[in-house]
């Protein structure tokens, strides 16, 4: 297969997050808005050098949101054209996103890493918009799982 290049003219790499939807009490979803692009997203990153998936995914909600995530259930591991994403700097990744769901968590609510504009809990009903395209896929099965219970 040939080399992809991103807009920038760097090649486009494969990168591999973790990431936890959180429910509240209330079965509301964390949600969070980019401060790169203004769309919405759950919170996640990608992993680190000897990390494994389940800590990445609890550091990286703790970092982006404040909260420290006890229990996890894995949602599923997600990939394909539409969890690529170019940044604002033009660097392209490819995305593969292995999705956790938690309803145990502590801790308060709060930006800490900068990442974030704005955060909160939503109804599924009322998901704020525009869903990041990087994690639209992985939301549809969370709430189909969610529809089956």
């Amino acid at each position: 297969m040939a080399k992809r290049y991103s807009p920038n003219g760097t090649p486009v790499v494969v990168q591999t997050g973790a990431s936890i939807i959180l429910e509240d009490a209330q079965g509301r979803i964390l949600m969070q808005q980019r401060q790169d692009d203004g769309t919405w997203s759950y919170p996640g990153g990608r992993i680190e050098i000897d990390e494994t998936v389940e800590e990445a995914a609890r550091r990286e909600v703790l970092e982006e949101c404040g909260l420290q995530v006890g229990e996890m259930e894995l949602l599923g591991v997600f990939s394909g054209p539409e969890l690529n994403h170019v940044y604002p700097n033009g660097n392209e990744v490819c995305g593969i996103d292995i999705v956790y769901v938690s309803r145990d968590f502590t801790g308060s609510l709060s930006a800490l890493d900068g990442e974030a504009k704005q955060m909160g809990f939503y109804s599924i009903d009322r998901l704020p918009q525009p869903i990041s395209a990087m994690n639209a896929k992985q939301i549809r099965a969370y709430l189909a799982r969610r529809a089956e219970r």
